[in-house]
């Protein structure tokens, strides 16, 4: 990440040879402040690609093609998953907000892109997936339940 981590979490997906790609964070850091970014991409290439996507209009071009309520969706599930992590009996500040905190469209590719990796229902992570796969940047995956099954591209047979 570049910083030393905060709080609790657990690698979710990794590279065959164990290398970290994407953590699952508590949704609260140690002191009680909240942590609205469950899942974290940390796989520094992945980073870098998803950055040059993001830089090239990508948020803006997944809000067109994905479109504003399947987001709002994903948002929502993405807000309950974490507030079901939720300690018990925790009464301090809770997290708000969808994927990488936000209620509304896209902001980070990044946080899209991790929650899909980890398993997610995110058809924004699944868009960046597919940008990717298209562009040959889709590095072999794992999870604990096997492979991560990056979209294939539609290629036009010329």
């Amino acid at each position: 990440l570049g910083r030393a981590l905060q709080g609790r979490f657990e690698v979710v997906v990794r590279r065959p040879g164990g290398t970290p790609a994407v953590i699952e964070n508590q949704p609260v850091l140690p002191g009680g402040r909240p942590m609205p970014t469950r899942w974290w991409l940390v796989d520094p290439e992945l980073c870098r690609r998803v950055g040059t996507l993001e830089a090239e209009g990508g948020v803006r071009a997944a809000e067109a093609e994905v479109g504003v309520a399947a987001m709002a969706e994903a948002h929502r599930r993405y807000e309950s998953l974490r507030d079901d992590a939720m300690p018990a009996g925790h009464d301090g500040p809770r997290p708000s907000g969808g994927v990488g905190g936000t209620r509304r469209g896209g902001k980070c590719l990044h946080a899209h892109l991790a929650w899909w990796l980890a398993g997610g229902e995110d058809p924004t992570g699944r868009w960046v997936a597919l940008r990717l796969a298209e562009r040959n940047q889709a590095p072999e995956l794992v999870r604990d339940d096997g492979r991560v099954p990056w979209p294939e591209p539609v290629r036009e047979d010329r």
